[in-house]
């Protein structure tokens, strides 16, 4: 199973659909499972949910179980009833995505336990989760260098004297922009994949700060403000975006192994 999640508005829905439109192809049998349908797809079999017509979650899943598919994208997990049933259909060896509302991919784990949800059914069902947030882009046609502001370099836990060395962009705003200092949005992602350790640490009910600390240890986690900070050092998009929008590390990377990432 793999879940995506972020708060409303954040793109989660967008990515599934790009995820299975990767996917769809004469070998697979790709069937959707939505309130409301939001994209048709050319090749995908989609389900609307109607509760008054009883056509729920979970009787909706348990049709779908029987025209043998593929792969299920599951809308939403909203309750336990829906996780569970989602879980349940990655049990019998189907690819399940589906989205859920939490803050960042960690507490996507703590959220599927609160619901009552066994942990050895998280830990062997569970494969990765993406957090993901929409980031404002600075106007390409008013952009300027920015200095980090204290309240910035405090928010961001970065070292002062190293903030001073790399360059920032910030836009002032002019009519191609509507005075806003921005035009479009770039996305920002932090994907948790479950290794050996952390489904170790799910089955002995682990608190989360102790997940996480072993997600970091992973070279190739990079949590929302990291991914976010090497956006902003490429210029896509502007410190005030980061600390506004993604959920403050007490440490992060060096800047300077940050700015690897998009060169």
């Amino acid at each position: 199973m793999l879940l995506v999640t972020g708060p409303t508005g954040s793109g989660k829905t967008t990515t599934l659909y790009g995820a299975v439109q990767r996917l769809v192809d004469d070998t697979r049998k790709v069937i959707t499972c939505e309130d409301p349908v939001e994209y048709l797809v050319d090749g995908v079999t989609q389900c609307s949910i109607s509760d008054r017509a009883g056509m729920t979650f979970p009787d909706s899943l348990r049709a779908i179980l029987r025209q043998d598919p593929d792969v299920i994208l599951v809308g939403e997990i909203r309750d336990r009833e829906s996780a569970d049933m989602a879980i349940h259909c990655a049990l019998t060896g189907h690819k399940v995505m589906s989205t859920l509302h939490t803050e960042d991919s960690v507490s996507a784990i703590v959220r599927l336990l609160q619901m009552d949800i066994e942990p050895f059914l998280v830990a062997s069902t569970l494969s990765a989760v993406l957090a993901q947030r929409l980031l404002r882009r600075p106007c390409q046609h008013c952009r300027a260098e920015h200095v980090p502001t204290v309240a910035e370099i405090r928010a961001l836990a970065l070292r002062s004297d190293e903030a001073q060395v790399f360059t920032f962009t910030r836009s002032k705003g002019c009519p191609s922009c509507h005075y806003t200092g921005y035009r479009g949005r770039v996305g920002v992602y932090e994907l948790l994949v479950l290794s050996d350790a952390i489904r170790e640490a799910v089955l002995m009910k682990k608190p989360t700060h102790e997940i996480r600390r072993l997600a970091r240890e992973s070279p190739a986690f990079y949590t929302l403000q990291e991914d976010a900070l090497a956006k902003a050092l490429s210029g896509q998009t502007t410190l005030s975006e980061v600390t506004s929008n993604c959920p403050r590390q007490a440490t992060s990377r060096r800047l300077h192994q940050l700015q690897e990432i998009y060169v």
